[in-house]
């Protein structure tokens, strides 16, 4: 696919992908959303990669829909759930599902789908200058991008239905206190910062760390019951992996152990 709205990096093992609409605050359209979901697929496929980074290029990380794509043509309403089901439903299950750690740095301001894209990821690192908004409301609508979900388990009932009802703008350092995010930190140290827990991550056990993910996607709506399964059958295969192997003999051998994500 030729890419008009992402920009990929590959570096050693950690796979970058910038939003690149700048001229709409790197706001969505159905091709942008495309080449996003293609990078992701990438990402996964390739074996190499341990790491991904999502980010957005310019003065934002995403100001969500662009409103203009979804403007009714020749007196024809856009179907909204359409749009949901093509563009924002693959993003979200591609985040979620894929299993190695996903890292968003957060640039700028993260509106509607763009500040829920973020929440899906496994990490978020935000500039200070950063602002979120759940702007749904403000134009009747409902949070999508797995807001409804994702909200409520993050922050709680009465913060979730505060932010999305409500609309209010929340800074970076109140999204970190709140338990939104992973980390603020000043706008100079955005890379910075990303950079140093992509080091981290990318020589930890990546399998070990998919498992995990794989293990809170399921805590979501197993029983007890289920979920004690389910940490049983992830045990027995973690403990089949050569980076349990690896780390085992590292401890006993009192050496940093060498992990190779398999």
């Amino acid at each position: 696919m030729d890419l008009e709205f992402i920009i990929s990096e590959k570096n050693n093992s950690i796979y970058t992908i910038y939003l690149n609409r700048t001229r709409t605050l790197n706001s969505f359209n159905l091709k942008m959303a495309e080449e996003f979901q293609a990078a992701l697929k990438d990402a996964e496929n390739d074996n190499d990669i341990r790491v991904i980074v999502i980010s957005g290029k310019g003065r934002a990380f995403s100001a969500g829909q662009d409103l203009k794509e979804v403007l009714p043509k020749n007196g024809e309403q856009k179907e909204l759930g359409e749009i949901v089901a093509k563009q924002y439903n693959p993003i979200i299950k591609l985040i979620r599902n894929i299993e190695k750690p996903i890292i968003c740095a957060v640039n700028g301001v993260a509106a509607g789908a763009g500040a829920n894209i973020a929440f899906a990821c496994d990490f978020v690192i935000a500039s200070y200058s950063t602002t979120f908004i759940q702007s749904f409301s403000q134009i009747g609508l409902i949070p999508d991008s797995a807001g409804t979900f994702s909200l409520p388990r993050l922050v709680g009932l009465a913060k979730a239905t505060e932010l999305c009802m409500l609309g209010n703008t929340i800074s970076a350092r109140d999204a970190k206190d709140f338990g939104l995010i992973y980390k603020a930190v000043p706008d100079a140290d955005l890379e910075i910062a990303t950079d140093a827990l992509c080091v981290k991550l990318k020589d930890m056990p990546t399998r070990g760390l998919g498992l995990i993910k794989r293990a809170f996607n399921q805590s979501f709506t197993n029983t007890l019951e289920e979920q004690l399964q389910l940490e049983e059958d992830l045990q027995r295969e973690a403990g089949n992996t050569y980076d349990y192997n690896e780390g085992v003999n590292a401890f006993i051998q009192k050496r940093k152990p060498v992990f190779k994500g398999q």
